[in-house]
């Protein structure tokens, strides 16, 4: 039986290894997708300034590797999303809330650090989640579209500023939400029952945002799933974690638990979606097993400290919920800097407690952009295609 079993197993590998490379070979014989713009919806991952517009600016060290002062973005440098821009050659997005020197003809991020799928019944003062939840996003997002084309019509500086109409209906709308969903209950001291319980609810009201887009002819749809939470320094940090709840790279497995829980049920409902959407393209994207392989092979994969982040202060993960990357203290009324950046943000993953690095968002981009992660197994520039 073992013997039947192992050969069973081969051929299965076998089997799986044919089946990818027919879907390489499939993808090359096909014409790359030709996205004129790029439309995202998200919280801090993607956040190319949303946020910093709206409550005031990520101070410094923020955006120190790349761009050489704050961003908007809460990192040393770029995020996914700007790898994601890059790669299908249009510019960094411009967040829908930033006023000062943005350009939206190829694009807009509507995306704000600490947005939530479902509306918080707090203030962002309150618990540090933004008001600005996916419901929003869409408003702005549909409030964008009929506007833009008015303005458009009237020509002069506005034909650079923003989007052709035919853009909408050819764009790629990128998603990246639902890990402060997890948290936020968390933090409202839930037990994990309770944020597994609310994970359905969370989830409709995310189908729902993708058939609004959808009905404002948005086809072409790339999905990420949520990360390991339990393996973030700022939720280690603010919840009682016992040691028979650690795993052995040193994560909290019962929030990287629910974690997989949301990305199951996200699985299913977007292949829902695509059940009920049958002219939309939409990839669903695992950069949960990305991260949490970066983080449990660190060494090999040349970073140090998966744990702690690179800029904070203090404590065993460098993370202090009071003083966080880029804050000062009083002295002697002098400002003096405590949340600073560690020497070398390269070999790190963790930036700030919450979000990566400029390097890390680079080395998980690099492994989703070509559909190792994704299904169907479609790479970055062919996600217009249903299936290959």
């Amino acid at each position: 039986m073992e013997f039947r079993s192992s050969i069973v197993h081969a051929v299965t590998l076998v089997g799986f290894a044919v089946f990818f490379m027919l879907q390489r070979k499939a993808a090359a014989a096909l014409t790359p997708c030709k996205f004129p713009a790029i439309f995202n919806f998200g919280d801090s991952n993607s956040d190319t300034g949303g946020l910093s517009a709206a409550f005031g600016q990520a101070p410094p060290p923020n955006g120190e590797t790349f761009f050489h002062s704050p961003a908007g973005r809460y990192s040393d440098g770029r995020l996914v999303i700007d790898f994601i821009a890059k790669s299908l050659g249009l510019p960094y997005l411009s967040a829908y809330l930033d006023s000062v020197g943005s350009n939206f003809s190829h694009g807009t991020n509507f995306a704000t650090a600490g947005s939530t799928i479902r509306p918080q019944n707090t203030t962002l003062q309150q618990s540090g989640f933004s008001p600005i939840s996916l419901n929003v996003q869409f408003y702005e997002f549909n409030d964008f579209h009929r506007r833009s084309q008015i303005f458009r019509s009237q020509g002069g500086v506005f034909l650079g500023l923003l989007p052709e109409e035919e853009h909408f209906s050819r764009a790629l709308y990128t998603f990246d939400i639902g890990q402060n969903d997890l948290t936020a209950g968390y933090f409202l001291n839930m037990s994990t029952d309770e944020v597994r319980a609310y994970v359905p609810d969370a989830l409709d009201q995310f189908k729902t945002i993708i058939k609004s887009v959808h009905d404002q002819g948005g086809r072409y749809f790339w999905v990420h799933n949520t990360g390991p939470v339990g393996c973030l320094p700022y939720v280690m940090d603010r919840l009682l974690i016992k040691a028979s709840q650690v795993d052995g790279v040193g994560c909290a497995s019962p929030f990287n638990e629910v974690a997989q829980f949301f990305n199951l049920r996200l699985k299913q409902a977007v292949a829902e979606l695509r059940q009920e959407l049958p002219l939309a393209a939409i990839t669903y994207v695992d950069v949960y097993s990305v991260k949490y392989d970066l983080i449990s092979h660190a060494k090999e994969h040349g970073f140090r400290y998966p744990l702690k982040a690179c800029c904070g202060h203090g404590g065993k993960y460098n993370y202090n919920t009071h003083v966080g990357c880029g804050g000062k203290i009083k002295v002697g009324g002098k400002e003096i800097l405590l949340g600073k950046s560690c020497k070398d943000p390269m070999v790190r993953i963790n930036w700030d407690g919450v979000h990566y690095t400029e390097a890390a968002n680079k080395w998980v981009f690099d492994r989703i952009v070509d559909g190792s992660y994704s299904d169907p197994p479609i790479p970055l520039k062919m996600a217009c295609y249903r299936d290959l």
